[in-house]
């Protein structure tokens, strides 16, 4: 007995257009949030940019926060994958600490000062829009640092003195400064801030030397013990 012919799976070509429109959509609403901000953004400009209705904007999103949610989570899958490929082939913790914080600095500011700030800011609104999506986003992306922070400390290269949550924030808070510095239209070169801040917080990172914290504990030892002679009132004679 003949098989049956097996007949070709047809194609979907709605879907296929449907995937390409989310993307320029996607496209366009990063760009306009780049430049107008998230309050001066608006689904209009968008639609009118791309050529199309609010409507069609509407028939994949359901407004404005939604795009500015998509936009923010495409942001972080895009450096989180960065980051994955890369960091493997990296040896050393000090390499690898300064390729996080360059590559931090570098990807916020790619796409100009205004996504950057879009993400800053709005990447942290406490509202149920945003939801577990980005907050599972942002663990992926800390997470290379918090493994490279752990086995910094195993191998005796990070000190071990203190938590890795309050080693992480020493690093993205300076960070964070330097990125609003560039977004408010000061003069920021990154390669060599990226250089600067890595040694700095690599200094502070460090074991303390055994020496040096026992040099250092008998010079306050001596400070106070002068300290205390010159208080003690002298006996008459």
């Amino acid at each position: 007995m003949s098989q049956p012919k097996t007949l070709p799976a047809r194609r979907a070509p709605s879907s296929v257009k449907s995937g390409q429109r989310i993307r320029d959509i996607l496209l366009v609403a990063r760009q306009v949030f780049s430049e107008r901000g998230y309050a001066s953004a608006t689904t209009i400009e968008m639609a009118r940019r791309l050529g199309v209705s609010e409507a069609t904007v509407f028939t994949y999103f359901s407004g404005k926060r939604d795009l500015c949610v998509r936009v923010i989570c495409d942001w972080y899958d895009e450096i989180i994958a960065e980051i994955e490929a890369a960091l493997p082939h990296i040896t050393g913790t000090r390499e690898k600490l300064f390729f996080l914080i360059r590559t931090h600095l570098y990807r916020l500011m790619i796409d100009g000062p205004g996504l950057c700030a879009l993400i800053l800011s709005e990447g942290r609104a406490k509202d149920d829009t945003f939801g577990d999506e980005i907050v599972q986003l942002q663990r992926r992306y800390t997470a290379p640092l918090m493994q490279v922070l752990s086995d910094g400390v195993a191998a005796g290269d990070i000190r071990n003195d203190l938590p890795l949550s309050l080693l992480r924030s020493s690093i993205y808070g300076p960070m964070e400064h330097v990125l609003w510095d560039a977004i408010s239209k000061k003069t920021v070169d990154i390669e060599e801030t990226s250089k600067r801040l890595s040694l700095l917080l690599w200094q502070g990172l460090q074991p303390p030397n055994p020496k040096v914290a026992a040099l250092g504990q008998l010079q306050r030892d001596m400070a106070a013990a002068l300290k205390k002679f010159e208080d003690t009132p002298s006996s008459p004679e």
